[in-house]
């Protein structure tokens, strides 16, 4: 047995010796207190005998009396026997002595019949369900309603089929031929095709999904017999895939079903990409479509059902941008134009048959998808297939600008399809507008679009007229897209620019800025603040990006960061300036958002330069200093809500550039890592102490209403603070060209300057209750994790034990922190005692108890070495000098006595 063993079963002793005695006293004194109790309760019983108490009483009954049922004998009785004496019956009767019962409890009335239980709390109203919840639902739905057994049945017979094609196909297992056992799948198909349109009529939903499966059965068995066993030609599979789904479709007209049609449309269309031979012929291929789209149409003619023309919509333009994409050249133009007209006539006509034919009493329903989404669909294509040639382009949207005015002209007159006129009128205008930047030049275009924009919307502000408003609305957007447009990789017109902000580019979206600023001004001076808002951030966007563009353009590249900064100085301190005349809660937060972008852009310039004050940034920080303290200054001036936060961000923005600063000293004077964390640390720990000592300073220039923001402020510095002092306790702390000192090195001491700081926080009269509570467990347990570290780091720096992961195994280390440790928990056993404070007391006591676990389970294993002798040896002693100082815990208070008694 090794030495840790004979300790630990010292230890046992010892702990059981002096545990007997104690049990021993323990249990004397709870007998003496029980004899106590019993010689009390005797005594009260002794008199209460003396005043006449009866303890027994004798009942005679008669001779020929009837003995009392048991039952009856422990019902209550209606005469309650006194203290004086029991009188005689009339008859003579034996004496029998009946112990005195213990009185029975007052009977539980029984519930009445009236009564109801006593409700609970009503439950809260269930939350209707969101969209999983809602298709979840529906597929629940879909299979517990109907004919549930036939539509599982359809759905695993389609998987089964296409299983067992190919499972034969590689086992070749069946010695038919390939034909005979795809044409008994067939036959088989067919007989259940020709069952269920005989039971149409009796047995609808049956007859409706045993329709769908024989289709898709012979489906599958048509694109096996070509792809898998190439027993059909692609022409003839082809054929035959369009006879079944003409027939499916035919009978979904027939039989009003609408799940047939949409099966048959998209089995239609999946037709040519599944049974394709990769020949590329884009005339059958869009020949077919036309076909389809052709039906689909047919349907529309007769039956209202717009997800088939959806369907036909997303397939055809989906499938053919496809092709356009991957295999369009311009010598095709002259057989694919011709099928982008004819697809452009169906879908053009299709929003109009659905609003003849789904129309409501109140008016027509309009198909919005198609009504916009063909001509956009259809001109994108049509400049793809055009490469971009502007004049053509032009002619187009004229075009069908003119084919839309003269359907509007048309449905005019026509009430309930007044609205789709509406729609063919928007269209009209908006694609003759298109056609004028398509003509003139991105700089033309953009100023026209921008000044008549402007213009329009003042006009519809002050006629009241809404058409006028949202028609400069989309004007002035439409010189945005103009601008975009002429707008090449290089941002630049083409055509070339020379100078700096005199070029098209600039003036083009500066005039587009500008229009948008006039046009949340107008909106808000007219009250709708909304559409203000979105105007001026519309505005404010252009301007960033324009100026933002400019400096990216024509300032070196080591310099546009500091330009981007200045950018951000001048746009806040702009919109102070207006918010000083004209209050907008919009402008002053530009002002915030200037002041909060300004951190991203430090540590950008970090990244690229070093520091942020490196080249240009020397200037461009004291003039954004400048620009800033005037943005404050208007601020203050308008009473803004925003002031006080921009003013929080402006003074946490000056610490953030100064850290990064010291950053960059540190390294480029190669300072050991003690020296960069306390300069790291210095400004914030110089804010702290403003915002505890000196907040008059802070408060600058906001005064007073800046005081409700300064909890907010302390909570932010000693956040960055403590993350700070977190991560530096994985730091070594040298101090070269100085020796380490333990608690006089410069990291050791900014980081006991936190705890300090965080302490006078927390202990001040501002301190919220709530964080009060902090001091008494976290800052001690913080000092710990502080001593501790200190401990390995002069472990490290005295004991030449290398600073990583290995330290904390070396026997110094263990040693050095059980030392340490039972001299802290001494110190709080004894002082605790000593004051009176049970809390402190309280904490030496559980630190020297968690030494004493370290021992046992950590410190066992140095036995072996002095230094783990030594551990053992100073914990005995510190505890022994613990008992001689301080043997039991400090007495609690008479008061604190008296509340413990009176819960008890």
């Amino acid at each position: 047995m090794d030495g840790g063993a004979f300790v630990l079963l010292g230890l046992l002793v010892v702990a059981v010796a002096l545990a007997v005695p104690v049990l021993l006293v323990m249990a004397l004194v709870s007998v003496s207190s029980l004899k106590r109790r019993l010689a009390a309760l005797e005594a009260s019983l002794a008199r209460q005998g003396r005043t006449g108490a009866p303890v027994a009483e004798e009942i005679r009954p008669s001779a020929g009396q009837e003995p009392i049922p048991e039952r009856e004998a422990f019902e209550p009785s209606p005469i309650v026997p006194g203290p004086g004496p029991v009188r005689e019956a009339a008859e003579p009767v034996r004496p029998v002595v009946v112990p005195v019962l213990p009185p029975l409890p007052e009977p539980v009335p029984p519930p009445s019949v009236h009564s109801a239980p006593a409700r609970g709390p009503e439950p809260a109203a269930p939350a209707g369900p969101n969209v999983i919840e809602r298709g979840v639902e529906r597929v629940k739905q879909w299979f517990t309603s109907g004919n549930v057994p036939v539509k599982v049945g359809m759905l695993v017979l389609l998987a089964g089929v296409a299983a067992l094609l190919k499972y034969v196909s590689d086992q070749g297992w069946l010695r038919l031929p390939i034909e005979l056992r795809l044409a008994g799948i067939s036959a088989a198909a067919l007989a259940g095709l020709v069952f269920a349109w005989r039971k149409r009529e009796s047995h609808r939903a049956f007859a409706l999904a045993l329709q769908g499966g024989a289709i898709g059965v012979l489906l599958l068995t048509v694109f096996a017999a070509t792809r898998n066993y190439g027993v059909l030609g692609p022409g003839p599979a082809f054929a035959v895939s369009v006879v079944l789904i003409a027939g499916l479709c035919v009978m979904a007209v027939l039989q009003e079903s609408r799940t047939l049609a949409i099966l048959g449309v998209l089995a239609g269309f999946m037709a040519p990409v599944w049974l394709s031979d990769g020949g590329g012929n884009h005339v059958a291929l869009f020949s077919y479509y036309a076909l389809l789209n052709a039906g689909i149409f047919a349907i529309a003619w007769v039956r209202p059902w717009r997800i088939l023309n959806l369907l036909g919509f997303a397939f055809t333009w989906g499938i053919g941008t496809l092709w356009g994409v991957l295999d369009y050249t311009p010598a095709k133009f002259a057989s694919t134009e011709p099928f982008l007209l004819l697809f452009f006539a169906f879908y053009l006509l299709l929003p109009l048959l659905y609003a003849r034919r789904a129309a409501t009493p109140g008016g027509a329903r309009i198909d919005g998808c198609l009504l916009f989404g063909t001509p956009l669909v259809a001109f994108s294509l049509q400049a793809g297939l055009l490469q971009g040639e502007r004049m053509p382009l032009a002619l187009c949207a004229l075009g069908v600008a003119l084919l839309y005015a003269v359907l509007a002209r048309a449905l005019l007159g026509r009430e309930r399809l007044h609205l789709l006129a509406q729609g063919y009128a928007i269209l009209a205008v908006g694609f003759a507008t298109l056609a004028v930047p398509l003509a003139l030049s991105a700089k033309a275009t953009a100023s026209v679009f921008a000044l008549e924009g402007a213009g329009l919307v003042w006009l519809g502000l002050v006629q009241q007229r809404r058409l006028a408003r949202w028609t400069g609305i989309g004007l002035q957007l439409a010189a945005a897209f103009a601008l975009a447009v002429g707008i090449d990789g290089a941002h630049a017109i083409r055509g070339g620019v020379e100078f700096a902000v005199a070029n098209a580019v600039f003036m083009g979206a500066l005039l587009i800025a500008l229009a948008a600023f006039a046009s949340a001004w107008l909106y808000r001076g007219a009250g709708n603040r909304p559409v203000a808002v979105i105007a001026y951030a519309w505005a404010l966007a252009w301007w960033l990006g324009n100026a933002g563009t400019e400096i990216a353009r024509f300032v070196e590249p080591r310099s546009v960061l500091h330009g981007m900064l200045l950018l951000l100085g001048v746009t806040g301190w702009l919109a102070a300036e207006v918010h000083r005349r004209r209050p907008a809660l919009a402008l002053s937060l530009t002002t915030l958002g200037g002041f909060v972008l300004a951190f991203p852009l430090a540590f950008m310039q970090v990244a690229e330069h070093g520091q942020p004050f490196a080249g240009h940034g020397a200037w461009a920080w004291p003039l954004f200093a400048a620009l800033g303290v005037r943005s404050l200054l208007c601020l203050r001036s308008a009473g803004d809500a925003i002031a006080g936060p921009a003013q929080l961000a402006w003074w946490l923005l000056w610490p953030t550039v100064l850290s990064l600063l010291s950053w960059h000293l540190g390294k480029r004077f190669e300072l050991a890592g003690g020296w960069v964390g306390m300069l790291l640390a210095l400004p914030w720990l110089l804010l702290a102490a403003l915002s505890l000592r000196r907040w008059h300073w802070l408060a600058r220039p906001l005064g007073v209403a800046f005081d409700r923001y300064r909890p907010i402020l302390q909570a932010a510095t000693f956040a960055v603070l403590g993350l700070w002092w977190l991560v530096s306790l994985a730091s070594a702390g040298a101090a070269a060209p100085l020796p380490w000192i333990a608690l006089l090195n410069p990291l050791d001491l900014a980081q006991l300057a936190a705890l300090l700081l965080a302490a006078m926080c927390l202990w001040s009269a501002d301190a919220r209750p709530r964080l009060a509570g902090l001091r008494l467990g976290l800052l001690p347990l913080a000092a710990l994790v502080l001593v501790s570290t200190i401990t390995l780091r002069a472990v490290h720096h005295w004991g030449g034990i290398g600073w990583d992961g290995r330290l904390i195994d070396t026997s110094l280390a263990q040693t050095s922190l059980t030392v340490v440790w039972s001299l802290l928990g001494v110190i709080g056993w004894v002082s605790g005692s000593r004051r009176g404070q049970w809390g402190l007391w309280l904490a030496g006591a559980i630190l020297m108890a968690v030494v004493l676990a370290k021992l046992l389970l950590i410190d066992r294993g140095n036995l072996g070495d002095l230094l783990g002798i030594g551990a053992f040896i100073a914990y005995g002693l510190l505890c022994t000098l613990v008992g001689w100082l301080a043997p039991a815990p400090p007495r609690k208070s008479g008061n604190a006595t008296q509340r413990e008694e009176a819960s008890a």
